[in-house]
């Protein structure tokens, strides 16, 4: 359709098919993936995902490549999650086609032999552990696998859990505990001759993406004991994070280090010296806010070679050297997997296809798809696709973010009129805005709305330097830069500086919030379980984030006072936009709490605001029907802030009570 036979309607009021239903509709997020293989040599591959249309329950899925239809594992009544950190991951894995996977409700590891039997749990009952990240040695056939121990804190003798690498007997259910002392652990891997365990720790108040250690030892020949004397640090430190490690079949240990700034993989040899075997100036890691993240694998049948993932391609590299790079039609590639048939498995988005499980054959590049984690049929003429801009920001730094323009096939806004823009500040805060398939975005865009996914100085995906700029700086640089970036398309003329809104989840929820108290540069605001008291947040969250605001803010209680001038809930009288929050009633990491304080004191100011509370919710919404209520509710809030008439499905004013307004 040509621009000339366009309807002309307002922006915001732009008609869609992208409602909330379609963007939730069977929809699930894809959490691990696994590979396995069938006696005569098929690969089997399995993966978890999240499935919204199921109240949020982690199900387990597998399929034999080539031969048969995907079958779901995980019956009514259990889901393959840990909350190990809390935010969990590492859920699940498989040795010689026997499932295990740790189960939500009781946090207990359990074993399944077939998609069709009765999980049976392999640890013990009417305990205070919690299993995540594990893997079964086909030599000592014990697992090896992150284990944290709640039960002092259950009993009040504690305010931490303890965390350990144990290995753990499937058959009596013994444990033993092989490394201790640091305060986390992650990544326990056994040598393929099952002599050697590796493992990646770290210390309070470091977080894996600052300064964490590779540690390697000898095992006993049962494998249930480290030989005295034999552990060592290999690689890491202060001033340099380190993960993933993985053991070559050869014995060679790969993992990921940003020494030289940009985390690349690395290789410690047979006899210990340690090269950067391909260096560039791109990252190939991520931060580690789960377990089982895993963006390179090694072709088990050739140790030198091995693929990655970085700066949107797949590549397949060979002793340190760029053999080819796939083209897959996907721009992401995620927890890649290396199968002795020659193909890689991955998860692969792009910026207008959903994440979606594919092989790739790396003979001839062939690119098939598996399952798709989401079932969407929209036409591309609704869909916007993200510039990344550059733009200038305070302390002559500079920043970046994911540009969408409002795109809909069938209108354009009046001549004379600039749409309006919806800042988005991604969560973490060290983490990044995602590249991928985002119908949530997609569901402003297609409205008329602007939208910029900022990468804030301290995102990740630009290098150590550039992470770690939000040092001391949470509050100031990310909320400069959301408000530079919002300012920046106002200057050129692309958003009416008169509609800028912002939102963001968690980390991003605060900075939301900060914009608000602090500046005076948008419109309205959406807070989504975001962190109003900095204060509050050191004192009550859980032990994974318990000092990572040492880093962002200072050292509390001594720099109290930075804590509170830049909480939010101690600045409302900087307030004067309209914010609506959304907040689960259960959640850990965000005491719901701290969004109601901050509701009532904006409520108290005569500022037009909504609480919203959704009853069971954690941090991060789970039920298809909440999600939908959070998408729909943000629109109207800004249609009623912003006086225009959104297409809004019936019901959802009977949802939202915005109080001040009139």
């Amino acid at each position: 359709m040509s621009a000339s036979t366009k309807s002309v309607k307002p922006f915001g009021e732009w008609k869609t098919p992208i409602s909330s239903a379609i963007a939730t509709a069977k929809a699930s997020r894809f959490q691990d993936l696994v590979l396995d293989a069938t006696d005569n040599g098929n690969d089997v591959v399995y993966w978890s995902e999240i499935r919204f249309d199921e109240g949020g329950r982690t199900v387990v899925s597998s399929c034999e490549v080539g031969k048969s239809e995907p079958k779901d594992w995980t019956p009514a009544g259990f889901s393959a999650r840990t909350t190990v950190h809390e935010y969990g991951g590492g859920n699940i894995f498989v040795h010689k086609g026997n499932l295990y996977f740790s189960n939500f409700s009781d946090q207990r590891l359990y074993k399944q032999l077939t998609p069709d039997s009765t999980p049976t749990p392999v640890t013990a009952a009417d305990t205070s552990y919690r299993y995540a990240n594990g893997h079964m040695s086909a030599k000592t056939n014990l697992i090896y696998i992150i284990r944290e121990d709640h039960s002092k804190v259950e009993s009040g003798q504690a305010k931490e859990p303890t965390n350990s690498v144990i290995c753990l007997d499937p058959s009596t259910q013994q444990e033993k505990v092989l490394a201790c002392g640091a305060d986390f652990y992650s990544t326990p891997k056994v040598s393929l001759d099952g002599e050697k365990i590796c493992w990646v720790q770290w210390f309070h108040p470091s977080m894996p993406w600052y300064d964490t250690e590779l540690w390697t030892a000898k095992l006993t020949k049962s494998g249930d004991a480290i030989i005295e004397g034999s552990a060592k640090k290999v690689a890491g430190g202060k001033d340099v994070s380190v993960m993933i490690p993985r053991w070559t079949p050869s014995g060679e240990l790969r993992f990921i280090s940003d020494e030289n700034n940009w985390w690349n993989v690395y290789e410690s040899a047979l006899d210990g010296s340690i090269t950067n075997i391909y260096k560039m100036d791109q990252e190939v890691g991520q931060p580690a806010w789960l377990f089982g993240y895993q963006p390179y694998d090694t072709n088990p049948s050739c140790p030198g070679e091995y693929v990655v993932s970085c700066d949107g391609l797949l590549t397949l590299m060979e002793n340190g050297v760029k053999k080819k790079t796939f083209n897959t039609g996907f721009t992401s590639h995620l927890l890649l997997n290396f199968s002795k048939s020659g193909k890689v498995y991955c998860f692969a988005h792009s910026a207008i296809q959903v994440s979606t499980l594919i092989s790739v054959n790396i003979l001839d590049g062939k690119v098939e798809i598996l399952k798709k984690s989401q079932k969407v049929d929209i036409d591309e003429g609704y869909l916007s696709k993200f510039t990344e801009i550059c733009y200038n920001t305070t302390d002559g730094g500079k920043s970046y973010a994911n540009y969408y323009k409002p795109t809909n096939k069938d209108y354009e806004g009046p001549d004379g009129e600039l749409p309006p823009l919806l800042v988005k500040a991604h969560g973490g805060p060290t983490s990044s805005a995602t590249t991928s398939l985002q119908l949530p975005i997609q569901y402003f865009t297609s409205r008329g709305f602007a939208v910029l996914d900022v990468n804030y100085r301290g995102s990740t995906g630009y290098g150590r330097e550039y992470r770690l700029k939000l040092a001391d700086k949470w509050g100031i640089y990310d909320v400069d830069d959301c408000c530079a970036a919002a300012q920046h398309l106002a200057d050129n003329k692309l958003v009416d500086k008169n509609k800028l809104c912002i939102d963001g989840g968690s980390a991003g929820g605060y900075t939301t919030l900060a914009c608000l108290a602090f500046k005076d540069v948008f419109k309205a605001g959406a807070s989504h379980y975001g962190v109003a008291d900095l204060e509050l947040l050191a004192k009550d969250t859980h032990k994974f984030e318990s000092r990572y605001l040492d880093n962002l803010i200072g050292v509390y209680p001594q720099q109290r006072d930075i804590y509170i001038q830049r909480s939010p809930i101690h600045n409302v009288d900087g307030f004067n936009s309209p914010i609506i929050f959304f907040q689960g009633t259960e959640d850990k990491v965000v005491p719901p709490n701290q969004a109601q304080m901050m509701f009532d004191s904006v409520e108290k100011k005569g500022i037009p605001c909504s609480l919203v509370m959704f009853e069971g919710e954690q941090h991060g919404f789970r039920k298809s029907e909440n999600i939908q209520t959070a998408l729909d509710g943000e629109l109207y809030f800004y249609s009623k802030i912003l006086k225009f008439n959104a297409d809004l499905p019936d019901g959802i004013s009977d949802k939202i009570s915005i109080s001040n307004y009139a």
